[in-house]
């Protein structure tokens, strides 16, 4: 039997926090369990921009992995550690419900686990979020937490 691989979406606020608690607590229970850790920095494509400006948004965004990563992915992944699961990290730029579903078909998860309202809140309440696009078009089970 295979190893069981749990996708955690990530953002930094309370309820991907207890996304987080959930998941590492169905892998102890899974056993032979690896939890993804994935933050993902929302990114269009779609901007027309001089070459100059590209260069600045090129180097602005590996900026931002390495903060993303150094703030929110790496005291989560010491965390899961400390409880004695098997994690590993991701910090993409993109749209985030794509990028997860991506990673959930590319390393054959069985769940994706997100917290229900992340950062933006009542911005997504109001023109639809990450939640409610990854429950249309996922391909796996998805675990919402409050």
């Amino acid at each position: 039997m295979s190893q069981t691989t749990l996708i955690v979406g990530l953002d930094g606020s309370e309820p991907g926090k207890r996304a987080l608690a959930f998941a590492t607590a169905r892998a102890k229970l899974i056993g032979d369990c690896r939890v993804l850790l994935v933050y993902v920095i929302e990114w269009s494509p779609f901007s027309f921009q001089t070459a100059e400006e590209n260069e600045k948004r090129h180097v602005r965004r590996e900026e931002e992995l390495g903060l993303a990563r150094e703030r929110i992915l790496d005291p989560a992944i010491s965390s899961a550690k400390a409880d004695g699961v098997v994690v590993e990290g991701i910090v993409k730029h993109g749209d985030v419900a794509e990028i997860l579903e991506s990673l959930a078909k590319s390393n054959n998860a069985s769940q994706i686990v997100v917290g229900r309202i992340g950062e933006r809140g009542i911005k997504e309440r109001l023109f639809g979020g990450v939640t409610g696009r990854l429950v249309a078009a996922s391909s796996v089970p998805i675990t919402i937490i409050p």
